[in-house]
Protein backbone atom coordinates (compact mmCIF):
# COMPACT_ATOMS: atom_id res chain seq x y z
CA UNK A 1 0.00 0.00 0.00
CA UNK A 2 1.73 3.18 -1.13
CA UNK A 3 0.75 6.56 -2.39
CA UNK A 4 -0.24 9.90 -0.92
CA UNK A 5 -3.00 8.51 1.30
CA UNK A 6 -0.87 5.81 2.89
CA UNK A 7 1.56 8.41 4.23
CA UNK A 8 -0.93 11.17 5.01
CA UNK A 9 -0.55 12.03 8.68
CA UNK A 10 -4.17 13.26 8.70
CA UNK A 11 -5.39 9.84 7.59
CA UNK A 12 -2.93 7.87 9.70
CA UNK A 13 -3.94 9.61 12.93
CA UNK A 14 -7.60 8.85 12.25
CA UNK A 15 -6.84 5.24 11.33
CA UNK A 16 -4.90 4.80 14.57
CA UNK A 17 -7.76 6.32 16.58
CA UNK A 18 -10.24 3.94 14.92
CA UNK A 19 -8.03 0.94 15.68
CA UNK A 20 -7.49 2.17 19.23
CA UNK A 21 -11.21 2.62 19.85
CA UNK A 22 -12.13 -0.78 18.42
CA UNK A 23 -9.58 -2.67 20.49
CA UNK A 24 -10.10 -0.76 23.73
CA UNK A 25 -13.87 -1.34 23.55
CA UNK A 26 -13.44 -4.99 22.52
CA UNK A 27 -10.85 -5.67 25.21
CA UNK A 28 -12.74 -3.94 27.99
CA UNK A 29 -15.89 -5.97 27.36
CA UNK A 30 -13.83 -9.14 27.89
CA UNK A 31 -11.93 -7.83 30.92
CA UNK A 32 -15.16 -7.31 32.86
CA UNK A 33 -16.28 -10.92 32.26
CA UNK A 34 -13.30 -13.34 32.21
CA UNK A 35 -15.45 -16.46 32.80
CA UNK A 36 -17.76 -15.51 29.92
CA UNK A 37 -14.81 -14.86 27.63
CA UNK A 38 -13.19 -18.16 28.67
CA UNK A 39 -16.44 -19.93 27.76
CA UNK A 40 -16.46 -18.23 24.34
CA UNK A 41 -12.81 -19.25 23.76
CA UNK A 42 -13.73 -22.83 24.67
CA UNK A 43 -16.51 -22.78 22.07
CA UNK A 44 -13.95 -22.19 19.29
CA UNK A 45 -12.55 -25.66 20.02
CA UNK A 46 -9.08 -24.55 18.92
CA UNK A 47 -7.26 -23.92 22.19
CA UNK A 48 -6.18 -26.64 24.63
CA UNK A 49 -8.31 -26.55 27.76
CA UNK A 50 -5.31 -25.82 29.95
CA UNK A 51 -4.63 -22.53 28.08
CA UNK A 52 -8.16 -21.14 27.94
CA UNK A 53 -8.27 -19.39 31.31
CA UNK A 54 -4.83 -17.82 30.82
CA UNK A 55 -5.84 -16.59 27.37
CA UNK A 56 -9.11 -15.20 28.73
CA UNK A 57 -7.15 -13.17 31.27
CA UNK A 58 -4.27 -12.00 29.05
CA UNK A 59 -5.74 -11.45 25.57
CA UNK A 60 -8.14 -8.62 26.51
CA UNK A 61 -5.35 -6.73 28.29
CA UNK A 62 -3.17 -6.98 25.18
CA UNK A 63 -6.01 -5.48 23.16
CA UNK A 64 -6.55 -2.64 25.64
CA UNK A 65 -2.87 -1.83 26.19
CA UNK A 66 -2.11 -1.81 22.46
CA UNK A 67 -5.23 0.25 21.78
CA UNK A 68 -4.29 2.82 24.44
CA UNK A 69 -0.71 2.92 23.16
CA UNK A 70 -2.01 3.74 19.68
CA UNK A 71 -4.37 6.36 21.07
CA UNK A 72 -1.58 8.11 22.97
CA UNK A 73 1.02 7.62 20.22
CA UNK A 74 3.27 5.35 22.29
CA UNK A 75 5.08 2.52 20.47
CA UNK A 76 2.69 2.96 17.56
CA UNK A 77 4.47 0.61 15.19
CA UNK A 78 4.81 -2.21 17.73
CA UNK A 79 1.21 -1.80 18.90
CA UNK A 80 -0.04 -1.82 15.33
CA UNK A 81 1.95 -4.96 14.53
CA UNK A 82 0.59 -6.76 17.59
CA UNK A 83 -2.98 -5.78 16.70
CA UNK A 84 -2.37 -6.95 13.13
CA UNK A 85 -1.20 -10.34 14.37
CA UNK A 86 -4.25 -10.60 16.62
CA UNK A 87 -6.54 -9.79 13.69
CA UNK A 88 -4.92 -12.48 11.54
CA UNK A 89 -5.38 -15.00 14.36
CA UNK A 90 -9.02 -13.94 14.78
CA UNK A 91 -9.70 -14.31 11.04
CA UNK A 92 -8.08 -17.76 11.01
CA UNK A 93 -10.02 -18.91 14.10
CA UNK A 94 -13.33 -17.71 12.68
CA UNK A 95 -12.47 -19.14 9.25
CA UNK A 96 -11.65 -22.58 10.65
CA UNK A 97 -14.96 -22.72 12.49
CA UNK A 98 -16.82 -21.43 9.45
CA UNK A 99 -15.25 -24.16 7.29
CA UNK A 100 -16.19 -26.73 9.92
CA UNK A 101 -19.76 -25.45 9.84
CA UNK A 102 -19.40 -24.86 13.57
CA UNK A 103 -21.45 -21.74 14.39
CA UNK A 104 -20.04 -19.65 17.25
CA UNK A 105 -20.40 -16.16 18.63
CA UNK A 106 -17.19 -14.32 17.84
CA UNK A 107 -17.21 -12.68 21.31
CA UNK A 108 -15.48 -9.68 19.80
CA UNK A 109 -17.40 -6.99 21.66
CA UNK A 110 -19.49 -8.95 24.14
CA UNK A 111 -19.28 -12.20 26.03
CA UNK A 112 -23.06 -12.42 26.44
CA UNK A 113 -24.75 -15.32 24.72
CA UNK A 114 -27.54 -14.23 22.39
CA UNK A 115 -30.18 -16.62 21.11
CA UNK A 116 -29.55 -17.05 17.39
CA UNK A 117 -30.08 -19.76 14.85
CA UNK A 118 -27.11 -21.59 13.38
CA UNK A 119 -27.63 -19.77 10.09
CA UNK A 120 -27.57 -16.40 11.88
CA UNK A 121 -24.36 -17.30 13.72
CA UNK A 122 -22.67 -18.46 10.51
CA UNK A 123 -23.73 -15.23 8.79
CA UNK A 124 -22.39 -13.18 11.73
CA UNK A 125 -19.09 -15.06 11.50
CA UNK A 126 -18.76 -14.05 7.84
CA UNK A 127 -19.43 -10.41 8.77
CA UNK A 128 -16.86 -10.61 11.59
CA UNK A 129 -14.25 -11.93 9.13
CA UNK A 130 -15.08 -9.12 6.70
CA UNK A 131 -14.82 -6.55 9.51
CA UNK A 132 -11.47 -7.96 10.63
CA UNK A 133 -10.12 -7.90 7.07
CA UNK A 134 -11.18 -4.24 6.90
CA UNK A 135 -9.35 -3.58 10.16
CA UNK A 136 -6.30 -5.34 8.68
CA UNK A 137 -6.39 -2.82 5.84
CA UNK A 138 -6.27 -0.06 8.46
CA UNK A 139 -3.31 -1.79 10.09
CA UNK A 140 -1.57 -1.94 6.69
CA UNK A 141 -2.14 1.80 6.15
CA UNK A 142 -0.75 2.64 9.57
CA UNK A 143 2.33 0.46 9.13
CA UNK A 144 2.94 1.80 5.63
CA UNK A 145 2.77 5.37 6.85
CA UNK A 146 5.07 4.71 9.80
CA UNK A 147 7.59 3.06 7.45
CA UNK A 148 7.59 6.19 5.31
CA UNK A 149 8.05 8.38 8.40
CA UNK A 150 11.16 6.39 9.32
CA UNK A 151 12.69 7.01 5.88
CA UNK A 152 12.15 10.77 6.00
Amino acid sequence: MSGPLSSSSWLTIRVQFILAAVFVVAGFSKIVDPPGFAHQLHNYQLVPGIAINAMALVLPWIEVVCGLALFFGIARRSSTRILGVLLVVFVIALGINLLRGHPIDCSCFSTATVEKTEAERLRDMKWAIARDVGLLLLVAQSLSASRREERV
